[in-house]
């Protein structure tokens, strides 16, 4: 059995007790209080019901659901001595032998632009974000022609492809508008802070951000949702709509974005988020776990293609680091 150092203790025991005092006053309010403050001011609470087998066979018949998620590593050492993969799946569930795959790399030893070669961590997080972005939205447009959908699941929020994939990403929305494909976005890892804005705004005394993932633990029931007011949500301007929902029987809740122009669809929807979600799960749609679990890039596969498709003498000069060499 390792031991644990008692300072380390301390600070994990001052962390408890600092996150317990900066919320307490919010998080100590009686759910019910809380459900009626959500209500008043960020959007109706209202339970789903699951769709029947009729319903999600008309989808089936239809085109089927299109799931897209994206994966990336890296191999090597520092600044500039790696190189990181990107790969975008999408994947039918009409016709679940088949998918697209997209792929790309970024090695900044290769880069001809002097002011990338630099140790930047923004510079580099911008170009991950904007390489897997195009590659999901690539994936999603091939996937259109390809299954003819009739809708498609990306994972994560909608408005990052606003900010890292802005043309394709109009072309796959104007595609999916004139086709009649309802496109929306699943998000596992909520980070927006409408509620807390709203409590901060009531009462200025409140400092610091509070997030919709700590505010709405354990508020919901399994199988409810809340359809966000055009008050309260900071998306609408980009020209989405959102909810969001507690779609298993973990008490956390997740979101759903989707474009302003299919808004009739949201409820149906959110529906479907909840009818393809075992109860016992995490909260996201089987599907997108399924197309998840296909799309990464694990440590194996990334040793495997440098060992496999790189000359031992470039790949070991270039990208083993000191690290790799001690293990």
């Amino acid at each position: 059995m390792y031991s644990i150092n008692d300072e380390l203790k301390e600070r994990i025991t001052d962390l408890n007790e600092l996150l317990e005092g900066k919320y307490k006053a919010i998080l100590g309010k009686n759910g019910q209080e809380l459900r009626n403050f959500i209500e008043e001011n960020i959007g109706k609470i209202q339970h789903m019901k699951k769709l029947d087998n009729k319903k999600l066979k008309s989808f089936y018949d239809n085109g089927g659901i299109v799931g897209v998620d994206g994966s990336n590593n890296r191999m090597g050492g520092a600044f500039p001595h790696f190189v990181e993969v990107y790969q975008a799946l999408a994947k039918s569930t009409s016709r679940k032998d088949d998918s697209v795959i997209k792929t790309d790399i970024y090695a900044p030893l290769i880069e001809l632009d002097e002011n990338l070669l630099e140790n930047n961590e923004k510079i580099i997080e911008d170009k991950k974000n904007i390489k897997l972005s195009n590659l999901e939205v690539e994936a999603a447009l091939d996937s259109i022609d390809k299954f003819r959908p009739f809708a498609i699941l990306m994972d994560g929020g909608l408005i990052r492809y606003n900010i890292y994939a802005y043309d394709k990403w109009q072309e796959l929305k104007t595609r999916c508008e004139e086709e009649g494909i309802i496109l929306i976005g699943v998000i596992k890892d909520i980070k927006t802070s409408m509620i807390g804005d709203k409590i901060k705004e009531l009462n200025p005394e409140i400092k610091g951000r509070i997030y919709d993932r700590e505010m709405l633990y354990g508020v919901l029931e399994y199988g409810e949702m809340i359809l966000i007011q055009h008050s309260a949500n900071k998306k609408e301007l980009e020209g989405y709509a959102s909810v969001f929902l507690r779609s298993s029987l973990q008490p956390s809740v997740i979101g759903m974005d989707i474009i302003e122009s299919q808004r009739e669809h949201i409820e149906e929807m959110a529906r479907l988020v909840f009818t393809l979600t075992p109860e016992n799960s995490r909260g996201v749609p089987l599907w997108l776990d399924i197309v998840d679990k296909e799309v990464k890039i694990t440590d194996d596969i990334m040793r495997g293609l440098m060992e496999r498709y790189m000359d031992r003498g470039i790949y070991e000069r270039f990208f083993v680091s000191e690290r790799d060499k001690r293990a």
